[in-house]
């Protein structure tokens, strides 16, 4: 049960991770100007171009895939180690 959490937590974060950063990030490049995350405004303060992906839904993922890494974290902590099998404690002698 505890491999299936794992492997759920690290493959949920990190593929927000991915999709927030690499992702989005390459959608934004390939789109093209602006690259940057905040609007372009011309002298007059006009908004004349902005991101493709608003930058809150790429942070909103980034943050996601941090959560969900710090709650597998806490589950973590709060679960009991198991105990090591005799099997395993066996020592050669010299």
């Amino acid at each position: 049960m505890t491999d299936i959490i794992d492997k759920a937590a690290m493959a949920l974060s990190g593929g927000l991770l991915v999709l927030g950063v690499v992702v989005m990030g390459l959608i934004e490049t390939l789109a093209g100007k602006p690259f940057g995350a905040a609007p372009i405004t011309n002298d007059a303060g006009e908004i004349v171009a902005t991101p493709m992906i608003d930058p809150t839904i790429r942070t909103g993922l980034v943050l996601a895939g941090i959560a969900v890494l710090g709650i597998y974290a806490a589950y973590k902590l709060a679960t009991p180690v198991p105990e090591e099998t005799a099997a395993s404690r066996e020592v050669t002698a010299d």
